[in-house]
């Protein structure tokens, strides 16, 4: 069979894709669609694949199925094992609370159904302050790349047999991939979890399957280069917009991975752009082929798979050793892209590069011919001792982890907080809603409030232990005054408890893995119920940044008659903690009806007042946040 020409520029759309997806895991807030990443490596091996398979049977009838597996296996699992294992030697040696389920992990890798495991276990690919965040999260691509290569040569076998036409080829699996794609969107809408649709080979398969209808009607060797001025003009310029799209949805809200547009077509859409670019690459009269060649490209490219596989374990690792990452947002992640990059090369050198050509028989012989006497080839030896050494300690650690009890965050003292906080704040929040409707709101003055609540605080003191995490009876007592409605993240969602117990009129809705974007839509459905308070407490940056725009927009919905109060961020391990901050304190200068409530100044040295994430208080770090909290909401209330 004649051999397809080499397309060079796919090497750089791989490397854009890898890019992309490196980008998306350093910072998800500001490379929002960088996980798109993902569905360009997908078409890409539906359309090679798919074109090679059916050349194959064009010019010789047949495929040689043993051929392909062979190629496939050394060409992917040589890598694959080696992270790993290097992963596990690591995981032992310096990260054990990682140990659980690493052998389960392992072996669904090597079976290539690590994606239907992460699936069942729960495991999700968004969390960003799971107590035991996965090194090998990202790898249930491998395992969707794994199944379609497994299954793809029946697939042609049986197209070619009974499909007969290439119209009819093409169809079948144009179908099949928006079955896919609808798949997603209605599994989506049922509300079903968001983990089976982002992991599931059926709701992601339409990416591999649009590749592969394109090499039905697009099939590389009837491409030819002799095309007129127009075509060419008319193939650029598809392929331009098609590039603009990609970028424009790389970096756009809408592609959010957790809101609804990617899955009610938005993967879809960037799928179809990703697909008429693979195709206008491969053609001979376009330019883009040439344009997306060139020696950078060229050297992320022949290393993608690589640098795809190493990225999170060095993100993981580093991050887990790194608790300041918020004090060098740029270092820190050049430092860590760097590791990446560096890994990646020597595993393409040592490992994809030999073992991709090499026969189990000369693998031996190399072995034996290294370790005789006379041979000198100090560097091999080492080599060969630094592997044996990885394997044997990666292998210690997959055989003892399924004895090490598994630390279940689901089931750890903040999770259960958080649970039990939810629980009785939704209790409370049904009466005090009910309260607040039938409230008329008037204005009291604050003399006769703090001229009362000096007398009560002597005849009738309330919350007394919460005067050694320093505030006053007075403060105590004016803070069972204020109508307050709170909304939050998982922070103040686990100290609501005693947030409520220094002011029973709180209204406090909070929740885990909240961000800002869902504030709008609370807000407003507080103010038809007629429930928002003329106080507002907003806990929200933990789990990323927002524009100033956002903050205008919120601010602008709940009016200039609201006085907001706003609690800023520690959380050191994340790199937006010091852009939410700032970008508060330039919002207060702002906004006269917005106070800050500084919680990472008072708290930030004191990491006693937190559990091991650095970002979560404990039970006596949540009495000194809520204590800050009551404290200066007492100050500027609008009672």
């Amino acid at each position: 069979m004649t051999k397809n020409r080499f397309i060079t520029g796919y090497s750089g759309l791989r490397a854009l894709a890898v890019i992309g997806v490196i980008l998306y895991h350093l910072n998800p807030n500001t490379f929002v669609g960088g996980y798109l990443g993902v569905p360009i490596f997908f078409v890409l091996s539906g359309y090679l694949v798919t074109d090679h398979m059916f050349k194959a049977y064009r010019e010789q009838g047949y495929y040689d199925q043993r051929k392909f597996y062979l190629g496939r296996i050394k060409k992917l699992y040589p890598q694959l094992i080696a992270v790993l294992w290097l992963s596990a030697a690591y995981i032992f040696l310096f990260q054990r609370n990682l140990l659980v389920k690493l052998a389960q992990i392992v072996v669904a890798n090597l079976l290539n159904v690590y994606n239907f495991w992460q699936i069942l276990n729960g495991q999700s690919y968004f969390e960003r302050f799971a107590t035991n965040e996965s090194p090998f999260t990202h790898l249930w691509t491998m395992s969707i790349n794994g199944q379609f290569y497994l299954l793809w040569p029946i697939v042609i076998f049986l197209l070619v047999k009974f499909a007969k036409k290439r119209k009819t080829s093409f169809w079948i699996l144009f179908g099949v991939s928006l079955a896919s794609a609808l798949e997603m969107a209605v599994m989506y809408h049922s509300g079903v979890d968001i983990n089976r649709i982002y992991y599931g080979t059926d709701t992601r398969f339409f990416s591999l399957g649009l590749g592969a209808a394109l090499a039905v009607i697009w099939p590389m060797e009837k491409l030819r280069k002799n095309v007129t001025k127009v075509d060419t003009w008319l193939l650029d310029g598809v392929g331009l917009v098609s590039l603009c799209g990609l970028i424009w949805l790389f970096f756009s809200s809408q592609m959010n991975p957790e809101q609804a547009f990617p899955y009610y077509g938005g993967m879809l859409l960037f799928t179809l752009l990703t697909t008429i670019l693979v195709g206008i690459i491969a053609h001979p009269g376009s330019h883009w082929n040439e344009w997306l060649t060139n020696p950078v490209f060229n050297w992320i490219g022949s290393r993608s798979y690589g640098i795809y596989l190493y990225q999170f374990p060095v993100m993981i690792f580093f991050e887990d050793k790194v608790t300041n990452m918020a004090d060098h947002v740029f270092l820190y992640p050049l430092i860590e892209v760097i590791l990446i990059l560096l890994l990646s090369e020597i595993s393409y050198r040592l490992i994809e590069q030999p073992l991709g050509k090499i026969t189990w028989v000369k693998f031996k012989n190399y072995f034996r011919h290294l370790f005789k006497k006379s041979t000198k080839n100090y560097l091999g030896k080492l080599q060969a001792i630094v592997g044996y050494l990885i394997f044997l300690i990666g292998t210690t650690g997959i055989l003892v982890s399924p004895a090490v009890k598994a630390q279940d965050f689901n089931k750890s003292q903040l999770a259960t907080r958080i649970r039990a906080n939810q629980v009785q704040q939704k209790k409370d929040n049904q009466v005090l809603i009910t309260k607040l409707q039938k409230a008329k709101k008037k204005t009291r003055q604050r003399t006769k409030l703090v001229n009362e609540a000096q007398r009560t605080a002597k005849s009738h003191p309330v919350n007394r232990s919460f005067k050694k995490y320093g505030i006053s009876q007075i403060d105590l007592q004016l803070a069972q005054k204020v109508q307050l409605t709170a909304i939050g993240d998982s922070v103040m969602a686990g100290s609501s408890n005693t947030l409520a117990q220094l002011m029973p009129k709180a209204v406090i809705d909070a929740a885990v893995s909240r961000q800002l974007s869902v504030a709008t839509g609370l807000i407003n459905q507080y103010q038809s119920q007629k429930a928002l308070a003329n106080n507002v407490l907003i806990g929200l940056g933990t789990n990323g940044p927002f524009s100033m725009g956002d903050l205008d927009k919120l601010m602008k919905q709940m009016g200039p008659k609201t006085q907001v109060f706003w609690i800023n961020t520690h959380v050191p391990t994340k790199p937006w903690q010091n852009q939410v901050n700032n970008l508060l304190k330039t919002a207060a200068k702002k906004y006269p009806n917005l106070i800050i409530i500084d919680w990472y100044n008072y708290s930030k040295k004191h990491s006693n007042w937190f559990y091991q994430d650095n970002t979560h208080p404990t039970p006596v770090g949540s009495k000194y946040y809520s204590v800050l909290i009551a404290k200066t909401i007492v100050k500027h209330a609008r009672f």
